[in-house]
């Protein structure tokens, strides 16, 4: 394991193209749930009777809209979570020019927090929040203030979490800009997620280069295609190769 630190703290420093890919298990050292673990938040059938996926879907939302804010409130907000190393470290990297991009499956918004700037959400984020009706935004304190349905000020409209939910499609935006920075990055480190979740975890598809990095705990349908697995915590990885 020793060997392979050493080889991406080698590239890392060689390199000022690097574009980093992650996902949930990126915030778990900031006391986030991830999402398909043993305990992840889709481990279990929740409290109302429904599959976590069922309720954070488009149609449970157009149906049953008071049981899913109740859900995603209890479930999926934590205002208070801080960035952890893994955070820090993307943060530092880009503030010295090495890091291109960060490309995250994450809603949390802890990237933006640890200082980084150019962060491609790829399922939007729970701190904006927008009318359905008059298209009025909202920051993530407007929506914790209840536990029901938030409603606008404005046109009393139901105000939305500003995520990709089942049955959405991404933001094709968002899509394109992340595959120009996959196609043209030198390092490509992707960290903190299981690769089993579609479209976004089909991105990696379009890397062309040779120094793909893995670094999950356990290991996922694309360890074969990466010259580097690592199997460790991200932030662990960081602490140990980084000077931060």
């Amino acid at each position: 394991m020793q060997e392979q630190l050493a080889q991406l703290q080698k590239w890392i420093q060689e390199s000022d193209n690097i574009v980093f890919f992650g996902g949930a298990g990126v915030s778990t050292e900031s006391g986030l749930p991830d999402f398909r673990s043993e305990n992840g938040i889709f481990s279990a059938i929740s409290e109302y009777g429904y599959r976590p996926e069922t309720i954070l879907s488009r149609s449970f939302f157009q149906q049953y809209t008071e049981i899913f804010f109740q859900y995603y409130k209890k479930t999926l907000l934590y205002p208070d979570a801080e960035p952890n190393d893994c955070h820090k470290a993307l943060a530092k990297l880009e503030s010295e020019g090495k890091l291109k991009a960060i490309i995250t499956q994450n809603i949390d918004d802890l990237h933006q927090k640890a200082g980084s700037k150019n962060v491609l959400e790829l399922h939007g984020t729970l701190y904006r929040n927008y009318c359905l009706k008059c298209k009025q935004q909202f920051p993530l304190e407007y929506v914790i203030k209840d536990e029901g349905v938030t409603r606008c000020n404005i046109c009393g409209g139901i105000v939305r979490p500003d995520v990709v939910l089942y049955e959405e499609n991404l933001n094709g935006e968002t899509l394109e800009k992340a595959v120009e920075y996959i196609c043209n990055a030198d390092v490509f480190i992707i960290g903190g997620t299981s690769l089993n979740v579609y479209p976004a975890a089909g991105l990696i598809n379009y890397y062309r280069g040779e120094k793909m990095v893995l670094i999950n705990k356990s290991t996922t349908p694309f360890d074969h295609k990466a010259a580097l697995v690592i199997t460790k915590s991200i932030g662990q990885v960081f602490r140990e190769i980084l000077d931060f």
